[in-house]
């Protein structure tokens, strides 16, 4: 699949996308879900991914586990090494089977792999799992954990009625850029920040989407608008030391930032909508390049943002970071033969290059891994300059 240029103001270099390994069990005949029963091999609705040089590690959120595979596969259906969160690689259920809050994890969603840590957004146990080092057995006992008070502690927000510089609620993702460590505290309607990675028990040093940090309002209490400082459900966050995005889902919009992001101000660029203000879905007209319907995830390489169009069963791409205004069209999709189309596998088969509700990317020296969640499986495609 190729990149065409779509945006006549950006300077667009072709780029060919190629879907290269397939992880999780295939699909048979192409037309039936592939299996979910938890082994090394199969995945059940995957949320979060994450690659570099050493590793893949993966999501398995329906099977409340973290997959690792040492390296990035090759082959399809590579037997993952390492499996978090369950006592073996046939085994499922949270909080491994309600017996071990502090190994066990009830729909783990967000991981990235920083300074040699682990970190794993724990989703509906309310909480950031980090483990100091890669972890090099199954089941291995995180180090400690960011929203709760240790990792016996489950209980969205603490147990407390109103948030808290310390708590969480239904945290979803997490990165480090630019010297300071964010988490996205989807329940809350917010985004924690700290300078530096966060040891255990420390409060957030800033946040953004509220006015403070015992507020929990969807949209700021704007009632059926957004703003330019307001989330309904920020899912995922990317960016460099110049620009940082966030996938506001729940406003079917990605919004932008320029420069050091450490404190509650505007965003510049709005993606997915005509402006800060609106927030509608739109599900029964063609999408086009510019439309978003729940951009869970982002990924940012360089100057090549990605957007997983959760929804519309795609990824878009923008070749040249926004830097202001709204409503950018994209330069380049896969997942669908063009812009219009948004079905789940094209309303055909599940093929290699198909999508269905995709809920975790990550880009890395030009290589895109893919959460395709409705799909089972993790995907890894190469994204080449096309000469």
């Amino acid at each position: 699949m190729t990149a065409t240029k779509q945006n006549p103001e950006s300077e667009i270099l072709n780029l060919k996308f190629q879907p290269k390994t397939w992880l999780g069990a295939k699909s048979p005949f192409g037309i039936a879900l592939p299996e979910a029963k938890p082994s090394k091999t199969t995945l059940y609705a995957p949320r979060g991914v994450f690659l570099n040089d050493d590793y893949l590690v993966a999501s398995d959120s329906g099977n409340h586990r973290v997959l690792i595979w040492k390296g990035i596969p090759e082959t399809d259906e590579t037997p993952a090494d390492i499996v978090l969160g369950q006592k073996d690689f046939e085994t499922e259920g949270a909080r491994a089977k309600n017996t071990d809050s502090e190994r066990g994890f009830h729909l783990p969603t967000g991981v990235k792999i920083i300074e040699g840590k682990l970190f794993l957004a724990d989703s509906w146990h309310h909480r950031i799992l980090v483990w100091n080092e890669m972890p090099t057995e199954n089941f291995q006992k995180p180090d400690y954990a960011i929203g709760q008070a240790d990792l016996n502690g489950i209980e969205k927000n603490r147990g407390n009625e109103k948030c808290s510089a310390e708590s969480l609620y239904w945290c979803y993702g997490l990165n480090y850029i630019d010297g300071k460590f964010y988490v996205a505290d989807t329940g809350n309607r917010r985004v924690l920040g700290w300078f530096g990675i966060p040891d255990a028990n420390q409060p957030a040093d800033f946040v953004i989407g509220q006015d403070d940090f015992e507020t929990s309002l969807e949209n700021r209490g704007l009632e059926q608008k957004s703003d330019e400082k307001s989330f309904r459900w920020v899912h995922e966050l990317a960016g460099n030391e110049k620009h940082i995005y966030f996938a506001d889902a729940g406003n079917h919009r990605v919004l932008g930032w320029n420069g050091e992001l450490n404190s509650d101000r505007k965003a510049e660029v709005v993606l997915g909508q005509e402006d800060f203000i609106k927030n509608g879905e739109f599900p029964y007209i063609k999408q086009g390049a510019s439309r978003f319907r729940f951009p869970y995830s982002i990924a940012v390489e360089d100057d090549l943002l990605a957007v997983a169009d959760t929804a519309n069963n795609r990824v878009l791409f923008y070749k040249g970071l926004p830097t202001s205004g709204a409503f950018r069209p994209a330069d380049a999709v896969i997942g669908q033969p063009n812009f219009d189309e948004n079905g789940e596998n094209r309303w055909k088969m599940v093929e290699r290059d198909t999508l269905c509700w995709v809920y975790g990317i990550h880009l890395h020296k030009g290589t895109l891994a893919v959460a395709d969640s409705g799909n089972n499986r993790v995907m890894i495609w190469q994204i080449e300059k096309e000469i």
